[in-house]
């Protein structure tokens, strides 16, 4: 591995079970799956090194990315020493099966997804292991109790929940203590401040903040749909479509504007302002570019005074994004309380 950057990541407490990330962390879906074709493994084995010489400790990965090649990657890249460095995350619940995905969060397939999980990463402990999508047909407290033993067996170390309402989160909370939510949580994506952020401070739970950067959005505006490959999801989200997109412009726009105005890129002034969300917030952009995530890192140090927040606030007010965050039928924290279909089709 390369030399330790001399940029210092802060470190931050997530949740109030131990669990200590870096303050911010690196999401890997992108590099395998869903945002166009898988980039060269050498290339991502190199990034994810230099995210960790550079103090990006907290890595992200699900076993439904690919599905599964991420897992794979990221054991790779963890081999010779460096999986002491690192606090992993991954994930269960969502299976790609004959071109749609299904929800699943039975005992059994729990047990069996966190096995070949540890197989792929070719690890004896995950960090921290989220359902990645409630399954409404198994009550919370049955899937809980299974990651529980999961725990007690030491396979993994702590419980997280993605894309949870507040009672599932209150239900499963009282079942075992759950270390991490992850939702997703940017300028333009707001929905969860009212009711989800508050219960998961109330139960000292960590809040990780995935697609801080609306998924590229606020990084480079409506440009970003000329440099989208076949195949890239982004291209069949609501808010990327022609009807919403001009609307969704004048966000980006005024997001640039201050940017320019405080000497920083759109991306490290979205991000920044997540960061300023509170200590208990990790959020975890994903990039497959050495180059970006060294501006990712910089996010961190960019300070917003109280007229930069009440700025941001008002850029980012309720009516400022037009459209869903994802497509007809893929379950969000809206849906985790009551039934839903449990298959939905692959764009």
């Amino acid at each position: 591995m390369a030399a330790e950057s001399s940029v210092k990541v802060p470190r931050i407490k997530l949740g109030t079970q131990g669990l200590e990330v870096s303050a911010q962390g690196l999401g890997c879906m992108g590099m395998s799956s869903f945002y166009g074709p898988p980039k060269p493994e050498p290339d991502m084995i190199e990034l994810i090194h230099h995210a960790i010489n550079s103090g990006i400790t907290f890595l992200d990965t699900s076993d439904v990315y690919g599905p599964h090649t991420n897992e794979i990657l990221l054991g790779k890249a963890l081999k010779d020493g460096v999986r002491e460095k690192v606090e992993l995350a991954t994930k269960f619940g969502i299976i790609l099966q004959d071109n749609q995905f299904c929800v699943q969060g039975d005992p059994a397939y729990v047990r069996a997804a966190c096995e070949a999980s540890l197989k792929r990463l070719d690890i004896d402990c995950i960090d921290l292991y989220y359902q990645h999508r409630i399954d409404t047909r198994v009550p919370i407290e049955v899937t809980i109790g299974e990651l529980k033993k999961l725990v007690e067996e030491g396979k993994i170390k702590y419980i997280g929940l993605s894309e949870a309402s507040t009672s599932t989160i209150k239900r499963a909370h009282a079942v075992h203590p759950i270390t991490a939510v992850q939702l997703e949580w940017s300028l333009w994506s707001r929905d969860v401040e009212k009711e989800i952020i508050p219960t998961c401070r109330e139960l000292g739970i960590g809040i990780v903040a995935y697609s801080p950067l609306g998924r590229g959005f606020l990084s480079f505006g409506p440009k970003l749909l000329e440099t989208l490959s076949e195949g890239d999801s982004r291209k069949y989200f609501p808010r990327f479509q022609p009807e919403n997109l001009e609307h969704n412009k004048r966000l980006f726009d005024s997001v640039n504007d201050m940017a320019n105005r405080k000497g920083c890129t759109p991306s490290q002034l979205a991000l920044a302002w997540v960061h300023h969300q509170g200590i208990d917030v990790c959020p975890i952009p994903g990039t497959t570019k050495i180059e970006n995530l060294n501006k990712n890192i910089e996010a961190l140090f960019v300070k917003l005074s109280k007229e930069d927040m009440a700025e941001l606030e008002s850029i980012a007010s309720a009516d400022a994004v037009k459209g869903d965050r994802y497509g007809p039928g893929l379950g969000t924290w809206e849906h985790s309380d009551t039934p839903l279909l449990s298959t939905w089709k692959v764009a």
